[in-house]
């Protein structure tokens, strides 16, 4: 793809701004109630949180949240409603979370949440309401290429980028999404945080997962289940040798180092792979943690692809690209073949495969 042109809609377009209560999906909402957008505000109730009575949640959606999102409306003078999606959020997000641990794969639930909650489930609210568009405080940008498809484009800011989480949209969502972040900086977001005098402008970022209490997956997982299924087993290496006992494997992931107690080894050894039929957690030296091929399933495409392209491969979120040729197989599925071999590659999380920094497609690692 070398030519790409940013959507642009009309100021007499009515417009969902989904507010989670951030610095970002704030500043996106006080951006287009200063360009003339028909805006109403909605917050998603996604988790249960009265029990939390340490406030040990600062993470998005949390009752904080929605108060602080219901003020920024109040203080740009737009409607404000809370829609409440716990159901949804529990059998979309949260079980499809664990479902994935127990595969002995390591789930990615900001896309899940993105897909089946933000975009699905609001769109269509929103066109029951009558309104067009959704408009969110992601970092990236719609764009539309000489064949009249859309896709996303990496946002501006580099280390903010979140382009990686959106490669699974449709067409029809692409067309009634707004991003209007996506060519700035952090920097400049806070600045116009402060300019419109916003009472989150010194919010502070969240990157928990939002329904786990200090990040302790494990610990969530764990109550989660059912005794059975997250029980210790053993640490083998490649030739089965005994090295250790886990404490279950859904505590552990692809390229994990930490937690594994193995002492008087020669070097430092990784997770290379889970074995849920033996209960087995398989663990080895670094580089038997480097791959350069690899397949991948789900795949949405984005913009059209031929037989056989080059693109760039991101493996995970903070992930470098890497040069790649990608193969389309029968099934949405697809080959990638990776110029070189990287650490890590995790069932579970996503490929993205880009081109000029616009999505080609992408799909979850096999």
């Amino acid at each position: 793809m070398t030519e790409s042109q940013a959507v642009e809609i009309g100021t007499d377009s009515k417009v969902v701004v989904a507010m989670s209560g951030g610095v970002d999906s704030s500043v996106a909402a006080a951006l287009l109630k200063e360009q003339g957008f028909d805006l109403v505000g909605i917050s998603l109730q996604l988790w249960n949180y009265s029990w939390d009575t340490d406030n040990r949640f600062g993470t998005c959606c949390s009752l904080d949240d929605l108060g602080d999102a219901r003020r920024v409306a109040e203080r740009i003078g737009i409607p404000f409603y809370i829609l409440n999606l716990e159901k949804e959020f529990r059998e979309g997000v949260v079980d499809y979370f664990v479902d994935e641990y127990l595969k002995g794969r390591t789930p990615i639930p900001c896309t899940a949440c993105n897909k089946k909650l933000k975009f699905d489930e609001l769109m269509r609210k929103a066109e029951a309401y009558g309104y067009d568009y959704i408009a969110t405080g992601h970092y990236a940008s719609v764009v539309k290429d000489a064949n009249g498809r859309y896709t996303v484009r990496r946002g501006r800011d580099a280390s903010k980028d979140q382009s990686y989480f959106l490669f699974n949209l449709s067409q029809e969502q692409l067309s009634r999404l707004v991003f209007p972040l996506g060519d700035m900086e952090k920097k400049e977001v806070r600045g116009l945080a402060e300019k419109y005098r916003l009472n989150v402008a010194g919010k502070a970022e969240s990157h928990e997962i939002c329904f786990i209490p200090d990040n302790d997956y494990a610990k969530f997982i764990e109550s989660e289940v059912d005794a059975a299924l997250f029980r210790p087993g053993n640490i083998v290496n490649a030739d089965g040798d005994v090295l250790g006992t886990h404490k279950g494997y859904p505590a552990y992931t692809i390229g994990q180092r930490k937690g594994l107690n193995l002492g008087g080894l020669p070097e430092p050894y990784y997770v290379t792979a889970i074995d849920t039929v033996s209960n087995e957690v398989v663990v080895g030296p670094k580089n038997d943690l480097f791959r350069e091929e690899f397949t991948v399933s789900g795949v949405t495409w984005q913009l059209d692809h031929c037989e056989a392209f080059e693109a760039e491969a991101q493996i995970r979120y903070r992930h470098q690209p890497v040069a790649c040729v990608v193969t389309p197989l029968p099934g949405e599925r697809a080959r990638i073949q990776l110029e070189h071999p990287q650490p890590a590659i995790t069932p579970g999380q996503s490929a993205v495969f880009y081109n000029d920094d616009c999505i080609v497609g992408g799909g979850w690692i096999e």
